[in-house]
């Protein structure tokens, strides 16, 4: 039986992040990085007001996630560090769940150059979604809380030899490489071979780097990774660029239609 997670990718990279989750009876907003005019502009291509929001959670202060805190200044804010103008802010801690609304909404400690970055596990009754980015690395301790999800967002950042061919300074290149900055494409798809169990029902890749990754890169290397585990024969494996909308949940599954199938979505089948 279908449940009433439905989720949207609306941007995801070094320019902004933004992801939205609906159930039944609440919607949140993870991270809102870019712009305000490409924010309103993507709410209103998926058909869902920003204003009806809950609850905005925050994984950490780089402005990438952070710039249109202003648009949800109406809005419960939730972070495990202080945000700019928010002395109203629901202050939350690793590990500790919380509650809005129908959403069991726990934090995980991650592992970046920024204070206090988190990534969550959101379940409802009947359905699980892990969203991770920003972080150098997992910790052992995450493992068992964020295995057998349905539903999961999982940084793909960079492939090593490419970021090591670009013309970053090197030290950008070791922050990324360090335990403080980014997956690259092997950890992730070392990762979900972990997590993923015959409940896992899609993947979506997210933080490419526009120019140390490619979409179909991350897509392979996860989906390589991926068909030697016991999986959904029909687990849906989605790479997202930086302003590649994608969508998930209970109306992709009704609705698989050329109308919700964004150019460049991948999936992992049985004839693939």
């Amino acid at each position: 039986m279908l449940g009433s997670m439905e989720f949207y990718l609306l941007a995801s990279g070094s320019k902004g992040n933004c992801f939205v989750l609906k159930t039944a009876a609440t919607q949140i907003v993870i991270d809102c990085g870019t712009t305000k005019t490409y924010l309103t502009r993507s709410f209103h291509m998926i058909g869902v007001d920003y204003l009806d929001t809950e609850a905005l959670l925050v994984t950490h202060g780089h402005r990438d996630h952070t710039s249109q805190l202003k648009m949800f200044s109406g809005v419960e804010a939730y972070a495990a560090f202080g945000l700019e103008n928010r002395a109203d802010q629901h202050w939350i801690k690793p590990y500790t769940p919380f509650q809005v609304g129908d959403l069991r909404v726990t934090p995980l400690p991650l592992s970046h150059d920024a204070e206090n970055t988190v990534g969550f596990v959101l379940e409802t009754a009947q359905e699980k979604l892990v969203y991770i980015t920003d972080t150098g690395y997992v910790r052992e301790e995450c493992v068992p809380l964020i295995a057998d999800a349905d539903y999961y967002v999982m940084e793909s950042n960079h492939d090593v030899g490419m970021l090591m061919q670009t013309r970053r300074p090197y030290p950008i290149k070791m922050r990324i490489l360090s335990d403080s900055g980014h997956l690259c494409n092997e950890d992730c798809a070392h990762l979900l071979t972990r997590l993923v169990t015959p409940r896992t029902r899609s993947i979506f890749l997210a933080h490419l780097s526009e120019e140390a990754n490619q979409p179909q890169l991350a897509w392979q290397v996860s989906a390589d990774a991926l068909k030697q585990c016991a999986c959904r024969k029909d687990l849906v494996l989605k790479a997202a660029g930086q302003y590649e909308i994608l969508m998930g949940g209970c109306r992709y599954e009704e609705r698989l239609d050329s109308a919700y199938r964004p150019v460049g979505v991948l999936e992992l089948s049985s004839d693939r």
